[in-house]
């Protein structure tokens, strides 16, 4: 019989949690430990690796092709590009302190699309040879382009199968054409809420005045829309952020099930005004903090409430194919599959990628909409875009389940061959598998609650919680 190679991690119960390469997982003791090093397993050790997927009897067998299809399907392929998010004007009717995108005022003239511009978007978007498109709008303030927003529309219509429709908005000043651009059946609306509406006013529109028109718009979507086509995300200043209860009832009172909690980005220019290059622990409290906050408020909510990130990453631990995000996928295969098209027609990887630049960081461009895409330098990025080979990852349990993130390794360290261990993205990520772990293996009536809720499944399988003792 041969084991497939097991990491390990010590659990705070002083147990040990082991995994493979493709994702399979168990606790065991330090005894196991030293007998598996020093190749001395018993029968039964034997035999429940063979059960538990860790172990084959020779090349080629069941339990053999079984890792392999674990393996592979853990891994992120990327298909047609389907998803684009067009930047049509940088002119905003807001100045929010950590914004990361360079926003202009709304007045200042040169930070939109002309009249070239847009239709080289269009040539761009009649070259694509997907069925399907995903446009995701941002700005600055999209509806301040509302011209632009319908044409684009209009021409995809017209070239794909499918259509989905992002407007990112600040929902602070809409006209009515824009509200009947909502209305539409294939338009989504995706806002800003900072948890809190004291907190939101504090970060975002500074009076009053600003935010009850805010509050309102933001009532009027919802009610109009219908929450399935309204999201809206906190950014949280993890130095001075609202009570975790604090947000998590003003979502629910709106009906909003999903919170996706974002610290402030360091990219771009809000690093400017916020320390946010050394946030990862103080992050990871309150993340913490909110996480348990959650599992209190849903032990006796009609409604549930779940962290978005939290949940998918836990999706990601308990079965393969959640590759959905972006930001979390192994190889993290950049400029293929999505790309960012930016007010003056050049084209990036990602947003981030976008920021990086727009600082002088590196050019991480790709071309643009008038001569082209030139992938060259994003394909060399891509080449280290995998963590089956770092030298800290592939010592940690949770490699299958995590990404890679070499576009915010170049913001933060100017460098992608920082030991991640060290990293921003290592630290959040191992914290959060290191929480969720905690709640797989919990014994807490309320943690289970909780976990059957955000897992889809009716109570939460105890058998989820393997043990090899």
């Amino acid at each position: 019989m041969t084991v497939f190679p097991l990491r390990f991690r010590p659990s705070p119960d002083d147990d040990l949690l082991f995994a493979d390469e493709a994702g399979s997982y168990f606790k065991s003791d330090h005894d196991f430990l030293t007998r598996y090093a020093l190749d001395r397993l018993t029968d039964r050790d034997r035999n429940y690796l063979l059960r538990n997927g860790n172990a084959f009897e020779e090349v080629g067998d069941l339990a053999y092709a079984g890792f392999e299809y674990r393996f592979a399907s853990r891994l992120y392929s990327p298909g047609e590009l389907d998803y684009v998010i067009l930047v049509p004007t940088l002119r905003c009717n807001l100045a929010c302190g950590y914004c990361q995108v360079s926003r202009v005022n709304e007045n200042t003239p040169g930070f939109d699309w002309d009249d070239r511009t847009l239709d080289a978007v269009l040539g761009f978007l009649d070259g694509l040879t997907t069925k399907k498109i995903k446009i995701e709008f941002q700005g600055g303030e999209p509806s301040l382009r509302l011209d632009v927003l319908t044409k684009v529309r209009e021409f995809c219509l017209t070239k794909f199968e499918s259509c989905e429709f992002v407007v990112c908005t600040n929902l602070q000043e809409i006209p009515e054409d824009a509200w009947r651009f909502f209305h539409l059946s294939d338009v989504v609306v995706s806002t800003s809420l900072d948890g809190d509406i004291l907190t939101h006013e504090r970060q975002r529109t500074l009076s009053g005045d600003r935010t009850q028109a805010f509050v309102f718009n933001l009532h009027r979507a919802l009610e109009q829309l219908g929450p399935d086509k309204v999201s809206a995300l906190p950014t949280i200043n993890p130095h001075r952020p609202p009570t975790a209860r604090s947000i998590i009832e003003t979502y629910a009172s709106l009906g909003m099930r999903s919170i996706y909690l974002r610290p402030i980005n360091f990219h771009g220019f809000a690093r400017k005004k916020y320390n946010a290059a050394a946030s990862a622990a103080t992050w990871n409290a309150y993340h913490s903090d909110f996480i348990d906050n959650l599992v209190e408020y849903n032990w006796t909510a009609t409604y549930a409430v779940e962290e978005y990130y939290f949940v998918h990453c836990l999706r990601r631990v308990l079965r393969s194919g959640h590759n959905g995000h972006v930001d979390l996928r192994n190889p993290n295969i950049v400029g293929h599959g999505y790309v960012v098209i930016d007010y003056d027609g050049k084209v990036y990887p990602t947003d981030e990628a976008r920021m990086v630049t727009r600082l002088g960081q590196f050019d991480l461009s790709m071309g643009n909409v008038f001569d082209g895409i030139d992938r060259s330098t994003i394909d060399t990025l891509n080449s280290e875009a995998l963590n089956n080979y770092h030298p800290d990852c592939v010592h940690c349990p949770y490699q299958a389940f995590c990404g890679i993130d070499l576009v915010d390794d170049l913001s933060r360290y100017g460098r992608i061959d920082m030991p991640k261990h060290l990293t921003d993205f290592c630290q959040r990520h191992t914290y959060i598998f290191d929480k969720i772990f905690s709640m797989i293996y919990s014994e807490d009536v309320k943690v289970r609650k909780s976990m059957a809720i955000w897992t889809g499944a009716p109570q939460f399988d105890r058998a989820l919680a393997r043990w090899h003792r």
